[in-house]
């Protein structure tokens, strides 16, 4: 033991760093919800309708993705290739992994329900790697699927199956805030292997400097306290960087502006008691202000990334009809307009008065 080791700063429950530079990330807090913590193995036979696989894609950084693909019940032909969800996942940045049970029993279920392919990206963690290490990661993921497409690199899964003109962005928490910059880089470099078809912030972790309405006053929840928010951007950010960083605020001054973007039409949903929802809709005003394709849509009554907490999912048969409705709409994506349309009907999008909020100067 090392005497001289001590903790320098602590995030409740999931974080311990200490004066040496080193992490431990051992959950701490409730034994019940540990499980949704836990690393799910991969399966490449079929279970519940899906099968994953581990694949690293860059041998020289070690960077791996996890794959999910959905059972078929015949040979896939061109015309019945299977769209692609890029997915990133949440955790401030700092906490969460691509295998975790929270997002394998939400993505693996979306995967089977959509008839989609999803991969998720093993995102490097700070403090220990700060941003943009994340956002690289992200963007190299892109670009190796971006190879894959164009037979300068080979995944059987992905070549067999993928369908390189549905690519769909989807982030959870702070994976919405990579999920836009890939989306600009993309934009900004631009391919004819694949298309960009949308990107969708679900709960996005978008905040500034300065605290919003809703995050001083919005009750916490399981999945978000106000220190979680405080701490993880604190440790997240380079060095020296306020709330106000491009990342964290995309919508800020200190952004590149919105309006010189090339940007997939986008889908943003957000929780009316999660706590950063006055900064989500800041963010949708300020993208609809810019010219940007943007649909709301508002989850009355629901917190934070409730859908990856199954324990709520299973006890719960509010937090269960919800996520119903989100897969449900989830799954519509690469449909028509028209078809979209039919499952957003029972989710109501934003209320004038939350506009209001958004609108507010603080």
């Amino acid at each position: 033991m090392d005497l001289n080791k001590k903790v320098i700063e602590e995030v409740s429950g999931w974080l311990k760093l200490f004066n040496d530079g080193s992490v431990d990330r051992t959950w701490t807090g409730p034994p019940e919800v540990e499980f949704l913590m836990k690393p799910v193995p991969t399966h490449e036979e079929y279970i519940d309708g899906i099968a994953t696989r581990d694949v690293t894609i860059d041998p020289n950084t070690g960077l791996a993705v996890r794959i999910y693909i959905p059972d078929r019940e015949k040979e896939i032909q061109d015309k019945d290739k299977l769209p692609v969800i890029l997915h990133f996942h949440g955790g401030g940045f700092c906490i969460s992994r691509a295998n975790w049970y929270m997002y394998y029993q939400f993505y693996s279920r979306l995967a089977h329900s959509a008839g989609a392919i999803c991969i998720s990206p093993y995102l490097r963690l700070a403090p220990e790697h700060r941003l943009p290490a994340a956002c690289d990661d992200a963007y190299s993921a892109y670009l190796w699927l971006n190879s894959v497409a164009r037979g300068e690199q080979s995944e059987p899964w992905i070549e067999s199956y993928a369908d390189f003109g549905r690519i769909f962005l989807v982030g959870d928490s702070t994976g919405a805030n990579i999920m836009h910059q890939v989306a600009a880089r993309a934009g900004g470099a631009g391919s004819e292997s694949i298309k960009l078809a949308g990107g969708v912030a679900l709960h996005g972790g978008f905040n500034r400097a300065e605290p919003s309405k809703s995050l001083l006053e919005l009750p916490e929840s399981p999945m978000l306290t106000r220190d979680m928010v405080n701490k993880l951007n604190a440790l997240g950010l380079p060095v020296g960087s306020t709330r106000d960083h491009p990342i964290t605020c995309p919508m800020g001054p200190a952004a590149p502006p919105l309006a010189g973007l090339k940007l997939p039409p986008m889908m943003v949903v957000v929780a009316e008691e999660d706590l950063l929802r006055d900064t989500q809709l800041e963010y949708c005003k300020a993208m609809k202000e810019a010219g940007k394709e943007v649909k709301v849509v508002f989850e009355h009554g629901m917190g934070h990334c409730y859908y990856l907490n199954k324990l709520a999912i299973d006890l719960d048969p509010k937090t269960a009809a919800q996520v119903d409705y989100l897969i449900d709409l989830l799954k519509t994506l690469h449909l028509p307009e028209r078809c979209i349309s039919s499952i957003t009907r029972k989710l109501p999008t934003e209320r004038s008065n939350y506009k209001e909020n958004a609108n507010r100067k603080r």
